[in-house]
């Protein structure tokens, strides 16, 4: 006879044990993971400004989404800004393709042909005559604000209500400095950072009078470093600036488009010296304002090719940071944990 008595376990207590044991094992994998993440370094983009080229943003975004690369805040400028809008409002990648796809978002934002609004001048000059003076542009831009609005549910029309955080650029004309738009209606916002000068009037934002972020702030990057992210990714959708023969500018608009082009590079530079990383599409042949849908294949095919090329050097450095980020918070908690004298 024994000299105790052992209890053969039920069904019943060793599925409640296995329960218990499961659920453990759950919790603490899940507290691992909530660790992790909260050590993981957080990710900025600053989306550039650049007309029809900007469209390679939409294929920038969805390789990085792919590619596991987090995007934990958006600033954007121009075409970046409607991109960058619309995906922080929650459209999917495809979804913003569609958009511009059905070249629904180009007649919105030229609601009327620009030869049409040239020809009129004379007659939209008429009423200054009898004391009426609007700001100076072609177009008011309020459909398309509107128009953008009504892209996005209801409930994240205003900017302050988007996850991950989204600011708009954009300059003001009155102090001639440039402006993070960071509350109010969305379409309002992605109007004042596209008011292109001259073809778009400015827009009222509270005391600001907005125009194109891009005459001072191309590509935002300054504000997505304001942004409190760890690491900044800046997307320049411009053409880079290459020696070209003298008879390219006998070609009609030739000179316009090279001055707007050098322009933009040396706006560009100086932001593109804050990023931690630059993802430049190679965007060739691409005008700023280009109407032409192989035009927008083309630029959206861009964007992948260079993010692609991008994601190697960018999960690297993003490992690397968050192993520092690792090793000082080790290094805290054993300050924070008053670690044992030794003794006398």
């Amino acid at each position: 006879m024994l000299p105790f008595r052992f209890k053969i376990p039920t069904v019943r207590s060793l599925l409640l044990f296995l329960a218990l044991s499961s659920t453990l094992n759950i919790l603490s994998c899940r507290a691992a993971e909530a660790d992790n993440q909260s050590q993981r370094p957080t990710v900025a983009l600053a989306l550039g400004g650049g007309g029809t080229r900007g469209i390679a943003h939409i294929g920038v975004l969805r390789v990085l989404q792919e590619e596991g690369i987090p995007i934990d805040a958006v600033a954007g400028t121009s075409m970046g800004a409607l991109i960058g809008g619309l995906y922080c409002a929650g459209l999917s990648c495809d979804e913003i393709d569609k958009v511009f796809h059905k070249r629904a978002a180009i007649r919105s934002f030229n609601t009327v042909p620009l030869w049409v609004r040239v020809a009129v001048i004379p007659i939209t000059i008429t009423p200054r005559l009898f004391g009426h003076h609007p700001y100076e542009g072609l177009y008011r831009g309020n459909k398309f604000a509107k128009y953008v609005s009504n892209l996005v549910p209801p409930d994240k029309r205003n900017i302050e209500n988007l996850k991950p955080p989204f600011w708009a650029i954009a300059s003001n004309l009155l102090d001639g400095q440039a402006h993070a738009i960071k509350c109010g209606d969305i379409g309002r916002a992605v109007q004042a950072s596209a008011a292109i000068p001259v073809l778009r009037r400015p827009v009222e934002i509270g005391d600001m009078l907005m125009i194109d972020g891009g005459i001072l702030e191309n590509v935002p990057t300054e504000h997505a470093r304001e942004m409190g992210c760890d690491y900044v990714i800046a997307v320049d959708v411009d053409q880079r600036v290459m020696p070209v023969e003298a008879k390219t500018f006998r070609a009609l608009g030739s000179v316009s488009n090279r001055v707007i082009n050098m322009s933009l590079c040396r706006i560009d530079d100086p932001q593109l010296a804050m990023a931690d990383a630059v993802i430049q599409p190679d965007l060739r042949g691409i005008k700023l304002l280009s109407y032409k849908p192989s035009d927008y294949i083309k630029a959206l095919h861009a964007g992948e090719e260079a993010a692609r090329a991008a994601v190697p050097f960018l999960k690297e450095q993003l490992e690397e940071l968050q192993k520092k980020k690792q090793k000082e918070s080790t290094a805290l908690t054993v300050v924070e944990g008053n670690p044992p004298q030794s003794g006398p």
